[in-house]
Parts: structure tokens; sequence; C-alpha cells
């Protein structure tokens, strides 16, 4: 390692250690949504294969939750496999299940997930998920159902419009039986048939390479969202970008619609 490698190791060092103390002082994000963008630019650009790029993203993903974590948040919801993301060629999209299943059984032999108490739920539509990847996201869920202290949620087959169409499919089935009157409907109502009703609205949501779109991603839950983009791409989001992102959502003010 050099010594401009070193000096800017030390530099990074001192920048981390002052914005921890600064984000101490303010809270933080109770409920963080994430976009893990720039794998396979990030694996183009290094000369690397798609697969690669994938798993390196994994592995980042695994630091981040730990700064998560670290810092206080509560919730953590990851847009892992979109909706759009079946159109990829089909070797990547088979690569991709065969990872996230792998990660799946990882996260239950972690002995971190029993520590800190770390509940996993999968959001998104299973119907298209190959079989084994359902059986995987059955046993995770089943076996951090009563962990609470920390909430990971993945969303896999996920699409926003998707999952308000099938909200709005299920209220109409409801009233059809006549479970529900036209006046039944409220906003609380309507959340309780989304995937998961239960989780807090994401105060922040986090998206890395550049992009600055939101991506079909908790399109009903996100209407107060701060929003934070980033150039770096996914597998290589250091923590001081980490921290950045998070000093920048302390230093807004929301309104709400106000």
């Amino acid at each position: 390692m050099g010594i401009t490698s070193r000096v800017g190791d030390f530099v990074g060092q001192i920048i981390e250690r002052t914005l921890m103390e600064e984000i101490s002082r303010s809270s933080v994000p109770n409920h963080l949504g994430i976009i893990t963008d720039g794998n396979r630019r990030y694996a183009m650009a290094l000369g690397i294969s798609t697969d690669e790029g994938h798993v390196a993203g994994k592995n980042k993903l695994e630091d981040v939750l730990d700064w998560c974590r670290e810092i206080g948040i509560k919730v953590v919801t990851v847009y892992a496999f979109s909706t759009e993301n079946f159109r990829r060629d089909k070797n990547e999209v088979s690569f991709l299940f065969q990872l996230i299943n792998q990660s799946l059984i990882d996260l239950m032999n972690d002995d971190r997930v029993k520590r800190y108490h770390i509940g996993v739920k999968v959001i998104g539509e299973k119907i298209n998920l190959p079989d084994f990847l359902v059986k995987t996201i059955g046993e995770v869920e089943a076996a951090t159902s009563s962990n609470r202290d920390f909430l990971l949620n993945l969303a896999i087959g996920y699409g926003g419009r998707e999952e308000i169409i099938n909200a709005v499919r299920r209220i109409l089935t409801d009233g059809i039986k006549g479970k529900l009157g036209p006046l039944d409907i409220t906003e609380a109502k309507f959340r309780e048939y989304l995937y998961d009703g239960s989780t807090p609205d994401p105060d922040l949501i986090l998206r890395t390479s550049g992009e600055e779109r939101v991506s079909n991603f908790l399109i009903w839950q996100s209407a107060y969202s701060e929003l934070y983009f980033t150039d770096v791409y996914w597998p290589e989001f250091r923590k001081v970008d980490f921290l950045k992102a998070i000093k920048s959502y302390q230093m807004r003010k929301r309104r709400f619609g106000e």
C-alpha cells in the first residue's frame, strides 16, 4: 500500500468518526429503503463477470445492514429483485435466484440474526419465483418471525404498481363478498391490503449508481419519504457514503406535504 493510499485511508477514518459523532446528536431514520443499483456497471468497469458483480453487491449488503444497526435504524427494506428484472437474460435471472436463495440460507445460520433479534420478511408476488426459493423464503420467515429488534424486508419479485393493483383486487373481492363498503376504504384500511401493512413508511430511500428515480419501489409507502441519490455503484458503497446519506437526512426539515 502506497503513502497516498494510507493517507487517504487515514483521512477517510477521520471523516467517518466525525460523521458518526454528528449523527449521534440527532435522530436517524426509523425505516430506510435501499435501491441497490450498479452491480452490473461495477462489474463492467472492473472487467469481471456480471455474476461476480452481483456477489459483490450481496456482500456489500451485509456491511450496510451492520452499519444500519450500529446507528440505530430499526427497519430496512431492500429492493433485491424487481418485476422488471424478470426481463433480463435468463441465465442472469437464474443466477440471481440462486444467489438470493443462498443468501437467505446464510441469514438463517448467521449468529447475528439471533444475537440482534433480526426478523426477515419477503415482500412481492411469489407466484413467478422458483419453488426452491419460495420454500427457503417460508423457512427464513418462520425461523425469524419472533425477532423484532431489527426488521429486514427483502423486496423480491416486487413492483410497486403491481402491489397497488393487487391490493385493489383484494379490496374489490372483499367488497363483493360484503366484507367492505365504499366508506370503509380509508388510507389505513388500504394499507392492510398491501404486502406488509404493519411496517411503517420509509423515512429515507437511498439509491446508488447515479440514477435519480425510485423505479417502482414502495410507491404507496414513499409518498413522504426523503430521497437520497449517490453516484457510487452499490458494491463500492462505503461507510462514509452511508453516513453522508444519513447526515443529509438529518439536515432536512420534513414537512409531510404541509
